[in-house]
């Protein structure tokens, strides 16, 4: 990146490395110098909690709002109903309204740990009312989607979309390539996307969207529509799609999603996760996912050895303070180090709790490794065991076919795949 910005937002992005494209930079950045800027990132509501891969997202809110700038978070209660084809090899399952408005309600309880939104809700009646502060703006598309006329749309709306240019976006090309089909449902998510652009710019005075670099074509349909209709010039910004130097795909584990709410994933599993990092990412995330200086992460990423272990610590520490709370960091640490280095059992570690219904007669080791989410499946424990990747209590487990009975498991136990992943079970109170 050549272009040195002159705004702190700016500059942010640029130095910690959340920018990947913009369709114009100095223009952007002498709008964030003149006054505060409305922005915003769309989540669509297919979970009912975001995972990590969505923090890089969530961080660029944050930083908008620590600059002094105005982020809007938009809840896709509109775009679910729809999905989002891009890059996907399928289409997403339909979820009902139900569904959807429980997602968001799930969805809802990350952001006010990263934002400041103002003390009620009520939505600001003008733009000039929007640009008097900084508090965060939560909405849902379905304010303005849901009672579409659809002949309208297609007559004000549509005319301005030409399919040829739809079809010449990557995230559609790519998916027609492999002879994949696109549903016409699908094909109007670029354009519904768009649309939200548009009235968030009519409604709150909205400059600028921000995104996944997998968002750039539906972002620049939004500009386009947005100067056709209005005659409004705004900006569209786009972040890395972010893989680990190994190339996996960030906020994926062994055991699935690493999600950001604590009733999805436990805290010391989140904190591990990030205890777990590559040493050739810890630079990189501690610029990404945490708020320390960039000489500190730096100092901290440049780390050999065994004392790239504490930088992990630091990362994990300030990543899990920001999601979870100070107090859940300190926890997730001390149990860690009761686990790793003297052999104990943390409190604070995943557990599942079994009644007497569950166990019956028994229940096989090989269910309690799945069941405590230590393995997807019992022919994966199976492997584990035959491996000698398992133990109870720190000790191998050598027979895939061990049964334990209530009595077994009146006293709390600890299962182990590896040496990184942990869990307790025990009989429910």
């Amino acid at each position: 990146m050549t272009y040195h910005p002159k705004s702190d937002f700016m500059r942010v992005m640029i130095e910690r490395g959340f920018l990947a494209d913009c369709t114009d930079y100095q223009a952007l950045d002498d709008a964030l110098l003149e006054g505060i800027v409305p922005a915003y990132i769309g989540f669509d509501a297919t979970a009912k909690s975001l995972h990590v891969g969505s923090l890089i997202q969530i961080m660029m809110l944050r930083w908008l709002q620590k600059t002094g700038h105005k982020p809007i978070t938009l809840m896709g209660g509109g775009t679910t109903k729809v999905g989002d084809p891009s890059f996907r090899a399928d289409e997403r399952p339909l979820l009902t309204p139900d569904q959807i408005d429980a997602n968001i309600d799930g969805i809802k309880q990350v952001f006010a740990k990263y934002l400041d939104y103002a003390e009620n809700d009520d939505k600001p009646s003008s733009n000039d009312a929007v640009a008097q502060n900084n508090d965060a703006l939560m909405l849902n598309n379905a304010e303005w989607l849901d009672g579409l006329n659809y002949l309208e749309f297609l007559r004000d709306i549509g005319r301005h979309f030409s399919v040829n240019r739809m079809l010449s976006f990557e995230s559609v090309k790519s998916r027609l390539d492999r002879e994949q089909s696109l549903s016409f449902l699908e094909f109007n998510y670029m354009i519904l996307q768009a649309y939200d652009f548009l009235e968030l710019n009519r409604r709150y005075g909205c400059l600028l969207q921000m995104g996944g670099s997998d968002q750039w074509g539906n972002i620049v349909n939004g500009i386009d529509l947005t100067r056709r209709v209005l005659d409004s010039e705004i900006y569209g910004l786009t972040s890395p799609l972010l893989t680990t130097s190994d190339g996996k795909k960030m906020g994926k584990s062994l055991n699935g999603a690493i999600w950001l709410n604590g009733d999805m994933c436990a805290p010391y599993e989140f904190w591990q996760f990030w205890r777990n990092t590559t040493d050739a990412d810890v630079g990189r995330f501690l610029k990404l996912y945490t708020e320390l200086p960039i000489e500190e992460c730096e100092r901290l990423g440049a780390l050999e050895g065994s004392n790239i272990n504490d930088a992990k610590i630091v990362l994990a520490n300030e990543v899990t303070t920001l999601c979870h709370g100070a107090e859940a960091a300190v926890a997730a640490e001390a149990t860690a180090r009761e686990v790793f280095e003297k052999g104990g059992v943390g409190d604070d570690l995943p557990t599942l709790e079994l009644t007497a219904d569950d166990i019956g007669d028994g229940i096989s080791i090989v269910q309690l490794i799945v069941k405590s989410g230590l393995a997807k499946s019992g022919k994966e424990a199976k492997r584990l065991i035959a491996e000698n990747g398992a133990k109870m209590d720190d000790a191998p487990l050598e027979q895939a076919g061990l049964v334990l009975d209530a009595a077994a498991l009146a006293t709390p136990i600890k299962l182990s795949a590896g040496k990184k992943r942990h869990a307790l079970v025990k009989l429910a109170d």
